[in-house]
């Protein structure tokens, strides 16, 4: 069954250009090579929710959970906390449309 990795988080003050650099360059090609399919991205304008939610889809729970232990995602992870704050994510069963 396809399961989706549901991320948020807020980006830094004053590092909103170099957070977006890093996602286009290194953050959203890495997720691809470890076969995350990006499937949504939303970004909050107003109200007290994190700044960015962002999701990417899987075949199965186990592949996620291989990708999560893996240490190209613990590495793109570590270098996106120096551009975020507040970097959360949970796996729920895939549907269609957004899900939070």
């Amino acid at each position: 069954m396809a399961v989706k990795l549901l991320m948020t988080w807020d980006v830094l003050p004053g590092k909103e250009q170099e957070h977006f650099e890093f996602m286009v360059r290194d953050f959203i090609p890495g997720m691809q090579r470890l076969e995350l399919e990006p499937t949504d991205a939303w970004y909050t304008l107003y109200g007290n929710q994190p700044q960015i939610m962002t999701s990417a889809q899987m075949r199965s729970l186990g592949d996620l959970n291989r990708v999560l232990e893996s240490q190209e995602w613990k590495d793109l992870t570590r270098m996106m906390l120096d551009y975020v704050k507040d970097f959360e994510y949970k796996i729920v069963s895939a549907r269609t449309g957004f899900q939070i």
